[in-house]
Parts: structure tokens; sequence; C-alpha cells
């Protein structure tokens, strides 16, 4: 898996090989193929795995703290994910490819931010349930607080050299603050 996640950061989708990948990691063809089927099945393994890293501290089980500071922790490690250089560069060179691969926008996005997003979302429902929150739609909300996360800074991180880490903590803070006075649970009537 380190081989194929180190391929496709550094060569895109196009340029990996099965042959490079396998050599890198001391395996034969056939044992990659034996295990992914082909180079799509391989590169959705390749997201879903470097994803892991973004969805762990999403895990309902990690559940320690306040729910705020746990949105917090989440929104850094989104964001410090996000802008690792390697990413970066990854996401352009598959902006690119998509135009000719179409099928890879769809790959991309069901193994690694859907996933995520059905994390974040689960963990809203759940905290619903349990009564810290007040969520209607639990899948909307997570939208919402994942836009107010990457907000311009997501800009930022694409087109500009660096974002400023005060201004990244600052608006992480600042959405879960307005997300919880959103959606924060409502004290029954009596």
């Amino acid at each position: 898996m380190s081989a194929a996640i180190r391929a496709f950061f550094e060569h895109g989708y196009t340029g990996a090989t099965i042959e490079a990948i396998a050599a890198d990691a001391s395996v034969s063809k056939v044992t990659v193929y034996k295990h992914f089927h082909d180079k799509d099945g391989l590169f959705a393994a390749a997201v879903e795995a470097e994803c892991e890293k973004i969805r762990t501290p999403l895990l309902d089980g990690d559940g320690k703290g306040p729910l705020a500071e746990r949105l917090v922790r989440f929104g850094m490690a989104m964001n410090a994910f996000l802008s690792r250089p390697e990413l970066v560069k990854f996401e352009r060179r598959l902006a690119a490819e998509i135009e000719h691969l179409p099928h890879l926008g769809e790959c991309f996005l069901e193994a690694g931010p859907r996933r995520c997003h059905r994390t974040l979302s689960d963990l809203l429902r759940n905290a619903s349930v349990r009564g810290e929150l007040d969520i209607d739609d639990p899948i909307l909300a997570a939208d919402q607080l994942s836009s107010m996360f990457k907000g311009m800074g997501d800009l930022e991180r694409r087109f500009a050299t660096q974002q400023d880490p005060a201004s990244v903590e600052k608006r992480i803070h600042a959405a879960v603050d307005m997300f919880m006075r959103s959606y924060g649970a409502r004290e029954c009537a009596r």
C-alpha cells in the first residue's frame, strides 16, 4: 500500500504503473492483481488507506472530551491532512487526469472524501442521539461543517504558497462555535 500511495502521489494515476509499484513493494505484478484486480482497485485502496488518516480521529469510539473539542481536533487534522504538499500536488494532477479519465473522479470521491463525509455524518447523528446536538439532517450538517472548516483557506491551500496557521486555527474554532450555536442541543421546555 505504501508503494502505491507513493507512486500515485508522485506520478499521478496515469504515470504510476503496476510494474513499478510491485517492484517498489518487492512483490510480483501477479500479487498486486490478485489483491486489487486492476489499477482502479489499487488506486481506490490507496486513496482509502490515505484517507484513513483523517477518518480515524472522527470515529466515535475515540469520543474523548467534549464534542466541540473533538470537532476542533478534527478540523485541525483535516486542514493539516489536506495541506500536505504531496496531497496538494496529487489533487492538482488528479484534476487534470479526470479530464481524460472521468471515472477516476467517482473512484476518488467514493474511496476518500465520501467515506470521510459519511463518518462525520455518523458522528453527528450519534451525538444527536446522545442529546449533544439537535440535528434533523446529519448529512447536511456534516457538509456545512466541513465547508466551514475549508472556507477561503481551501483556495489558499491550492493556489497560494502557504496558509497562515493562526488564521486556520481561528477559522476552525469559529466554525465549531457557529456549528454548536446552530445545532447545540436545546434544553427541553419544562
